[in-house]
C-alpha cells in the first residue's frame, strides 16, 4: 500500500484539524502506523490552522510532513503556502468555492471540488470539509472507506452525535462529485 504524506490547511474553524482526526482514526482502525500533527496559527476561528497526517505501513519516523503527496487546502493562502511543497505527481484537493486561482503547477493532479457552495445548498453549512475530505478518499484511497463510519463514531464528541450522518453525507457528496 502507498504511504500517504497530508497537508489539510486553511483558516481556523472549518474543521480541518477534525478532517485530518477522522483520517488518523481510519488509518488506525486499519492498522496503519500514522500520525496527526495539528497546527493552529494565533487564533483558533479564523487565524490559520493546519494539520499534518501520514499513513504509512512502516514505523512513522517523524510526525511533519515538508512535502505532502497528498493536499487539501480551504483558502487561497493555504493554496499559496503550501502549492509549491507537493510532491511531483502529487495531487491538490481545493474548495473552489474559496479559492478562485488555478494552481500553477502542472506536475500535480488538481481538484477543485465547490464544497462550500455544495454544504450550504445541501443545508449543511460548517460541512464543506467533509465534502473535500470525501473527495480526497475517493481519490486517494488513502483509507478504506468502509471503516469511515466507525472512525466518526470515535471521533465525534458525543454532544455532536447527532451529526453522524450529516458528516456520512457530506462524504459521499464528495465521493459522488469527483467519481462523477
Amino acid at each position: 500500500m502507498t504511504d500517504y504524506e497530508i497537508v489539510i490547511a486553511g483558516f481556523g474553524g472549518q474543521g480541518l484539524l477534525f478532517s485530518g482526526k477522522v483520517l488518523a482514526y481510519a488509518g488506525l482502525l486499519e492498522g496503519r502506523e500514522l500520525s496527526w500533527l495539528p497546527s493552529y496559527g494565533p487564533e483558533m476561528r479564523g487565524g490559520t490552522a493546519n494539520c499534518n497526517v501520514i499513513l504509512s505501513d512502516t514505523p512513522v519516523g517523524s510526525p511533519i510532513v515538508d512535502h505532502p503527496n497528498v493536499l487539501m487546502v480551504m483558502n487561497a493562502p493555504s493554496l499559496d503556502k503550501y502549492e509549491n511543497a507537493v510532491k511531483e505527481g502529487g495531487c491538490i484537493f481545493l474548495d473552489s468555492t474559496l479559492i478562485t486561482r488555478e494552481v500553477e503547477r502542472k506536475d500535480v493532479k488538481v481538484y477543485r471540488v465547490p464544497a462550500t457552495q455544495m454544504a450550504n445548498d445541501m443545508g449543511m453549512a460548517g460541512l464543506a470539509n467533509m465534502i473535500l475530505l470525501g473527495a480526497v478518499i475517493a481519490e486517494t484511497g488513502c483509507i478504506s472507506e468502509e471503516g469511515i463510519p466507525e472512525a466518526l463514531k470515535k471521533v465525534i464528541p458525543a454532544r455532536k452525535m447527532n451529526l453522524l450522518e450529516a458528516n456520512l453525507k457530506a462524504l459521499e457528496a464528495g465521493r459522488e462529485y469527483v467519481k462523477g
